[in-house]
């Protein structure tokens, strides 16, 4: 099987929730690794994927949000570092792709399954080819030990329960 990585500079691992019931905050992880081994991108069902993100790498463009993120009632990224996703099943889906896999928050394992989308294959300017792909899942972040929370005065809570997970990837091989 062939390696493939993760081009950072024209990837992003995303998020968003809810915020006060009403909004959305949305932020990003800017360092992570994957390693992905397929014979053919083209044709994700046969693929072996491995995804770790640092945790200390969030970015929600707000700094006291960041580091309460950071803090034993989110991340605890002094314990746990790493978010972890490993695929264990992969099927197509009519052009698109249902992988599934574990995912790792904190020290709590759960199923998880993105709904994937293959974007394309091109050839950049120094003649690798790289291969480009969407996915997205939703989460209950409480599933996950992360249950920090704050009731508001009008009724609801701060911070929405479901997190969308948006990643968008482009592939080269592995050097």
């Amino acid at each position: 099987m062939a390696k493939w990585q993760i081009d950072q500079a024209h990837s992003t691992i995303g998020f968003e929730v809810k915020h006060m019931m009403v909004s959305k905050v949305k932020g990003q992880f800017t360092n992570y690794s994957a390693d992905v081994e397929v014979d053919n991108l083209e044709d994700l069902t046969s693929a072996q994927i491995d995804i770790t993100i640092d945790t200390t790498s969030i970015n929600t463009s707000n700094e006291d949000r960041d580091n309460h993120l950071k803090s034993a009632e989110f991340f605890d990224i002094e314990q746990f570092p790493d978010i972890k996703f490993k695929s264990t099943n992969i099927t197509k889906d009519g052009d698109d792709y249902k992988v599934s896999g574990d995912l790792t928050i904190k020290d709590v394992t759960k199923p998880a399954v993105f709904d994937v989308e293959y974007g394309g294959k091109g050839t950049n300017p120094w003649g690798v080819e790289v291969y480009g792909f969407e996915a997205e899942t939703k989460i209950d972040r409480e599933e996950f030990g992360l249950t920090w929370n704050a009731a508001l005065e009008t009724g609801g809570v701060l911070v929405g329960k479901d997190i969308k997970i948006k990643v968008e990837l482009e592939l080269n091989p592995a050097q």
